[in-house]
């Protein structure tokens, strides 16, 4: 970062008739948002004006066409299109898929050339908004394309931290998809991400089984016993402090997972459910393994209370300040394994001979 500059939160402005631009106006009304962040929302002056009439907020916006006229200490609003849209809230709509689109894909290139520093998604509509352009089931896999490194779906708090081995994929392909090479690719990138983003210097994982009571020894599924636990022990002798597979069904009410700094569930609703039954409002989706910082709160377009003025942007908020934790967790990482320490010892000065 130049000298004293905030960190630059890009903001994708989601599907328009959902409360992301609810949550995202609502956040930045509070102006001490400043103080912690620059952030440049992608959309158009004209339709957010529109949208802060309506939910009457007083946050003032700063319209640019280009990320050179970002300025601190205002609400940055990248003008993506000038076009006015044609807002429904509540209903399912193609063609604002396509504004959700425009919004992701300027967003991710300001990203990936380091106009801005972290990118934070406001919730997206999967469906309306699959085109010839996006063929994805959501952010995650559409990032993992366009980004370098491996993506994960990490769900995070400060208290709470659950990846998946699968993420959406229909349940009857799960078995098939979680292979040795997947385990061990997805436990580094856990691994490393709890190392990079978040400091913690020896974590602790544990992972959920992929059958009701870990297959009890074969009787229910041999997926636990001929992949999991192999896979597990041969993680172990890496070095990572790796344990399970753990029966999932009490893992969290027996308040296991507090023992842990992260939870690998093997498929989407296992590790989601208990996730966002303890954590919502509170949860952050991160998407780890990339060389980018991306984050979203935890919940989806809320089509029910969209244009109520009823939405909570807590998960919002905590999905920015997530993103510059993470941030400047990286950047100090980066600081101290950049070079070694080394030590330069200094030669004693010759004594001169005073019988010269």
């Amino acid at each position: 970062m130049k000298k004293e500059e905030k960190i630059r939160v890009g903001i994708s402005i989601g599907d328009l008739n959902g409360i992301g631009s609810e949550v995202i106006l609502k956040s930045f009304e509070d102006s001490r948002m400043l103080d912690f962040c620059t952030p440049v929302i992608f959309a158009s002056v004209k339709i957010l004006s529109f949208l802060k009439k309506h939910y009457k907020t007083t946050i003032s916006l700063h319209g640019i066409d280009n990320t050179s006229q970002i300025l601190d200490g205002k609400v940055n609003v990248y003008n993506v299109w000038k076009e006015p849209v044609n807002i429904n809230f509540g209903k399912e709509d193609s063609k604002i898929g396509q504004y959700t689109l425009k919004s992701l894909k300027a967003a991710t290139e300001a990203l990936k050339n380091n106009e801005i520093d972290v990118l934070v998604t406001a919730p997206l509509n999967k469906y309306n908004i699959q085109s010839e352009e996006f063929k994805f089931p959501g952010h995650t896999d559409f990032l993992d394309q366009e980004l370098e490194g491996n993506s994960l779906m990490f769900m995070v708090t400060e208290e709470l931290k659950v990846g998946l081995l699968t993420d959406h994929v229909a349940l009857k392909n799960i078995t098939e998809q979680i292979t040795p090479n997947l385990i061990e690719q997805k436990v580094d990138t856990i691994h490393q991400s709890l190392v990079k983003d978040f400091g913690i210097s020896k974590p602790k994982i544990a992972i959920l089984g992929i059958n009701p009571h870990s297959g009890d020894n074969g009787v229910i599924g041999k997926e636990d016993e001929e992949v999991l636990k192999p896979t597990i022990e041969k993680i172990k002798e890496t070095g990572k402090l790796v344990f399970g597979p753990y029966a999932a069904d009490s893992f969290f009410g027996s308040t296991n997972h507090q023992a842990f700094d992260a939870i690998i569930a093997s498929y989407h609703d296992q590790g989601l459910i208990p996730f966002k039954t303890l954590a919502f409002g509170k949860g952050v989706n991160y998407t780890a393994g990339l060389n980018k910082v991306r984050t979203s709160p935890d919940h989806g377009t809320a089509y029910e209370i969209a244009g109520k003025n009823q939405a909570d942007p807590s998960s919002f908020k905590e999905a920015v300040f997530t993103a510059l934790r993470i941030y400047k967790n990286r950047q100090e990482h980066t600081e101290l394994t950049k070079n070694p320490l080394k030590k330069h010892i200094k030669k004693a000065p010759k004594k001169q001979n005073q019988n010269q």
